[in-house]
């Protein structure tokens, strides 16, 4: 592993490798877009020394990150695969019986060629029809989660040593609580939308009592997103912090996320921007550059409409969110 990432040990992984804090993003619009350009991306982060890499079914990544590691391992760019720490995710057609659960992981396994995952995490807390083809479907078929059955069954994943650890995506302070009701095995990540502009007091405080590790997406808005904005790359705040430090505005963001003791997950595959991602490690934000940055207005930039419906569970956003948006 690359001495220049910082790691943290997680709360569930036992004597297993600490997470990379900075994490390379595998996500492409549309979904699994030119997976040849994913691939050469994934090495050439590998060569830089990102050895954290995020994926899920959802991407239609899985494979090119597969074959990226299988690459390196042949060329000798990284010793073992356990110099690496790889994400993925369960989709919500697989959330919809705990039965999908383990046949959904070992799909994913088969894809990125691997034995194991280092963390798997719960992508959405709701569940979809499986039977449907979704993408001809102007509205999602959606269905409460059996949160109880669909846990037990990523916690046998993690017995059978298919996953290090498990976690979560996407969950409030509120659906954390009920998880954490009945959990034999507690959540090592909550995986959720935070930048400089979508701060998440609340669910950081509340994830830091219960020891689960905040790690962030859309660390820089996700511009070019379907969901995304250019509201942390265009914010006033962040651009005369930048200027005067002879940084980049994506720095900053993830310079602060680091300082609040956050993991991140941050996806470009511009060759100058994937090195300067990296170079957050050997500098400081001052107490006044972080008060700045911490009265800067909030806006939440993925409401994840596509789970709000009057025939689903969530019939409002503030429902999907538990009113902390």
């Amino acid at each position: 592993m690359s001495s220049a990432i910082a790691a943290v040990r997680l709360n569930n992984a036992g004597g297993s490798k600490a997470m990379p804090v900075i994490g390379f993003g595998t996500a492409s619009f549309p979904w699994g877009d030119r997976p040849d350009v994913t691939r050469s991306a994934i090495l050439h982060a590998i060569e830089l020394g990102y050895r954290h890499f995020d994926t899920a079914s959802l991407y239609l990544s899985e494979e090119p990150l597969g074959e990226a590691i299988a690459d390196a391992l042949r060329s000798g760019l990284i010793g073992s695969r356990d110099d690496l720490f790889v994400t993925s995710k369960l989709w919500c057609t697989d959330t919809s019986s705990p039965d999908l659960v383990l046949p959904a992981l070992r799909k994913s396994l088969q894809k990125l060629q691997l034995d194991y995952l280092d963390l798997y995490l719960i992508h959405w807390p709701i569940a979809m029809n499986p039977t449907k083809d979704y993408s001809d479907q102007p509205k999602w078929e959606l269905f409460p989660i059996d949160l109880v059955s669909v846990w037990k069954a990523m916690e046998e994943c993690h017995a059978l040593g298919l996953t290090k650890s498990i976690g979560v995506s996407n969950f409030t302070c509120k659906k954390l609580e009920a998880l954490l009701d009945f959990a034999k095995i507690p959540p090592a990540i909550n995986q959720v939308e935070v930048n400089p502009v979508w701060q998440q007091k609340k669910l950081r405080e509340f994830c830091v009592a219960k020891g689960i590790q905040i790690c962030a997406y859309s660390p820089l808005g996700a511009s070019g997103s379907y969901w995304g904005s250019n509201w942390v790359m265009e914010c006033d705040v962040l651009l005369e912090i930048a200027k005067n430090k002879g940084k980049t505005i994506a720095q900053i963001c993830l310079r602060w996320l680091l300082e609040q003791g956050d993991c991140m997950v941050v996806k470009s595959f511009n060759e100058k921007r994937m090195k300067e991602n990296l170079d957050i490690f050997d500098w400081e934000l001052t107490e006044e550059e972080k008060q700045k940055i911490s009265q800067i207005p909030q806006r939440k930039g993925h409401p994840a409409l596509e789970f709000v419906s009057e025939d689903g569970p969530y019939k409002t956003v503030q429902e999907l969110w538990d009113g902390e948006i």
